[in-house]
């Protein structure tokens, strides 16, 4: 097991990162406030993990109640968050009881806006399941449903108390989920460690493969290079925004084409294609290194090319867009592979072009 730490002072909290994770209740007991838990899943983790997770910290004399929460992307919403406060009043939680989160990232996402709203806030615990929860929405305490009109939208800064990262789930997560997760740990190289950028280029295949060694370390350096970013920036006042490659295209992807069509990793690998080709067109970096981009995201197993939503749709979504500021669109683009910067002065044309390009 590697642990690293979210400096917030107060606030910080560790993230533990191997396998076997959830048969330690070593790295959960002294987090909770008292022991008394509820457990927010979904219906495809519940079979695979709930009933070892609960067993475990039973047999820790912790008290243990749960919310099973339909699967997917189109359930991130008011109504199924809805569930999970129906659940924790029918159970009389108190402000000392703790949420698990125990899946992906919508479950994370909602577990932790739930946590931020009940009782105006109880402590919260993530054990992400999938790659793209373990190296991303698991840290940091963005939380959040989404709206009809924009991803993300509704939702509070909360951080949680700790975050478990246990790889051995990764061995149940479909081919598509873990190319998903994929593209938020290219992320990480583009934006902050052209040397990681490298690293993902040569290994690809063996973190495909699910090696182990190779995905812990993948993992261990994507979630460092958040803990500094978030350590820094904990609301997004400024140099957090450079987390969002990709996103503000990416997400446009997901609400145009129908929450759950296209997954929130392919809609951000997509999404940091487009991010790159306005860096190049902005004449901040060269075409090999869109092409450079291209090839690794192809891969990943990952879209390199958007869909066509026309330059009118993309416009509509992404002025949406949280990074917006004063009516004008912010983008997080490129200086060069590995540092990233965030402008609002991409001219019109420069856009157009980009959303207009022939697919």
């Amino acid at each position: 097991m590697q642990t690293l730490h979210v400096p917030l002072g107060d606030r910080s909290y560790p993230i533990h990162i191997g396998g076997g994770l959830l048969s330690r209740p070593e790295l959960i007991l002294p987090h909770l406030a008292q022991k008394r838990v509820m457990i927010v899943t979904n219906t495809t983790v519940a079979p695979l993990y709930l009933a070892p997770l609960k067993a475990m910290l039973e047999a820790a004399g912790v008290t243990v109640a749960q919310v099973i929460l339909p699967d997917g992307e189109v359930h991130k919403n008011w109504e199924t968050l809805n569930l999970v406060f129906d659940a924790l009043l029918t159970q009389r939680a108190e402000r000392k009881t703790t949420l698990i989160a125990l899946g992906g990232g919508v479950v994370g996402d909602m577990t932790g806006f739930a946590a931020a709203s009940y009782q105006r806030g109880v402590p919260f615990i993530q054990i992400p399941t999938t790659l793209l929860s373990q190296v991303d929405s698991s840290v940091g305490g963005k939380t959040g449903i989404n709206h009809p009109l924009g991803k993300n939208m509704i939702g509070a800064f909360y951080q949680p108390k700790a975050v478990l990262a246990d790889t051995a789930t990764l061995k149940t997560l479909p081919a598509r989920e873990l190319s998903a997760g994929l593209a938020e740990v290219i992320k990480y190289g583009l934006i902050r460690d052209a040397e990681f950028l490298a690293w993902l280029e040569a290994n690809m295949d063996r973190l495909r493969a699910l090696d182990s060694a190779a995905i812990a370390h993948a993992i261990y350096r994507s979630c460092e290079i958040k803990a500094q970013v978030v350590g820094q920036d904990e609301r997004e006042g400024g140099i957090r925004a450079i987390l969002n490659l990709g996103h503000t295209f990416g997400h446009a992807i997901e609400t145009g084409m129908g929450y759950g069509n296209w997954l929130h990793g392919e809609a951000v690998a997509a999404g940091m294609v487009m991010a790159v080709q306005t860096s190049q067109r902005m004449g901040w970096i060269a075409e090999g290194d869109v092409a450079r981009t291209r090839a690794l995201i192809r891969a990943a197993g990952l879209p390199d090319v958007a869909p066509d939503l026309g330059v009118d749709r993309y416009l509509e979504y992404m002025g949406h867009d949280k990074k917006v500021e004063g009516g004008r669109m912010r983008f997080v683009l490129l200086k060069r592979l590995g540092e990233a910067a965030i402008t609002a002065e991409v001219p019109p044309e420069v856009l157009n072009a980009v959303l207009s390009a022939p697919r």
